[in-house]
């Protein structure tokens, strides 16, 4: 299905008034929490979603929330619209209308990125595509990069993209729920990809000497000097730090679910080597594999991550650098600060209230304060300082 086979839903109910870095909301639709020893605000931005996915921030002030289903919608003055333009999604299980980009040069470019589940021969994968927002539609969009198998699997699709700070894309894919794909490297499953922002492959990344650089939308030998990283299950946040560092979290199985710094060609050992258990029972290899990159950090129970964002804005100075990454099966924001991240050492907090239900998205806003999706809630919230 199609965004532009919906027309707009009057059930869509927005909790404020918006207009550039400036959101009043309605006293009731907000609440006073703690996060730690703080006093914050929690407001309820918009309502009505049904399974969001991302949400972004438009350098006017507008907004789009991405929905499974399809839909791609536009916040406005104080209006939801549907975005016409995004492509036919397979949506079934976690797949569908999945991540949202948009670039630092969008004032110019207009551009839109978009992950989602393409249909294709044998179910669906994960693809990356581009259109230009132009008076409220999305135009021209094509693919940039799409995988070559599909799966009727209906999980582990990955899909959070990046802007790296020279301008290359980072795409998360998941494995399909096939594990030995990870480390395979004539596939994509299970890997972090380095696409160039017109889908072809940068000159630098790692395996391309393996095989031709000749730009590809396909996972075939021209496509796989795609791949940055490898050994990933199902990488489902993922954001910059200050220095640029990619950082991703991952679900692993019952439980090992990771935080990642990626390296350049790094292994991440999926599945020879987790801190989670087998389904069915067993324990997989040591959890410090020769030539495969340990953790960062991880959980055990798993939490399934989903969302990361790493905190740079001046409204909360004591949350500089720490990661923010969502919890959908403990319906909590874990907040993460790195002490000596090489030995998994790091102090954690959590952030549990009535609006985190199945946190599915994480972003911090231009003007510092805190956003994320909630799943069950089906609506956004931004997090600021109380008043």
């Amino acid at each position: 299905m199609t965004a532009s086979q919906f027309q707009p839903r009057t059930a869509l109910l927005l909790a404020a008034t918006l207009s550039p870095l400036s959101l009043i909301a309605q006293p009731a639709l907000a609440a006073e929490r703690r996060a730690g020893s703080v006093a914050v605000q929690v407001t309820q931005m918009i309502a009505g979603l049904e399974e969001p996915w991302a949400i972004e921030f438009l350098p006017d002030g507008q907004i789009l929330v991405s929905e499974i289903d399809g839909r791609l919608l536009r916040i406005s003055e104080g209006e939801a619209m549907i975005v016409p333009g995004t492509p036919e999604v397979w949506e079934s299980g976690q797949g569908g209308l999945l991540d949202i980009m948009i670039p630092r040069d969008f004032a110019e470019s207009r551009e839109v990125f978009l992950s989602y589940s393409k249909p294709m021969r044998g179910g669906a994968g994960t693809a990356l595509g581009v259109g230009r927002l132009i008076d409220g539609a999305l135009v021209g969009f094509r693919d940039l990069f799409t995988m070559a198998n599909g799966s009727r699997r209906s999980h582990h699709f990955g899909s959070r993209i990046v802007e790296a700070p020279d301008g290359t894309l980072f795409l998360t894919v998941g494995e399909r729920g096939e594990r030995d794909a990870a480390q395979d490297l004539s596939r994509a499953n299970g890997k972090v990809l380095r696409l160039n922002r017109d889908g072809s492959i940068p000159a630098d990344n790692p395996f391309t000497g393996s095989s031709s650089s000749d730009t590809s939308i396909a996972d075939s030998e021209e496509a796989l000097s795609a791949i940055w990283s490898y050994g990933h299950r199902n990488p489902q946040g993922a954001a910059l730090d200050a220095d640029g560092q990619l950082w991703i979290n991952e679900h692993g199985p019952q439980g090992g679910d990771e935080i990642n710094r990626v390296e350049k060609g790094g292994n991440y050992g999926w599945p020879l080597t987790s801190f989670g258990e087998n389904y069915g029972g067993g324990r997989f290899a040591p959890t410090a594999l020769s030539g495969t990159v340990a953790p960062s950090f991880q959980w055990t129970p798993s939490i399934a991550p989903s969302g990361h964002a790493i905190y740079q804005g001046e409204l909360f100075p004591a949350l500089k650098g720490a990661h923010l990454i969502g919890s959908l099966k403990f319906d909590y924001i874990a907040v993460m600060a790195p002490e000596t991240w090489e030995q998994q050492t790091w102090d954690q907090q959590t952030w549990q209230w009535p609006e985190t239900g199945r946190v599915r998205d994480i972003k911090e806003a231009p003007d510092g304060s805190i956003w994320f999706l909630s799943v069950i809630e089906g609506a956004a919230y931004r997090i600021s300082p109380a008043q």
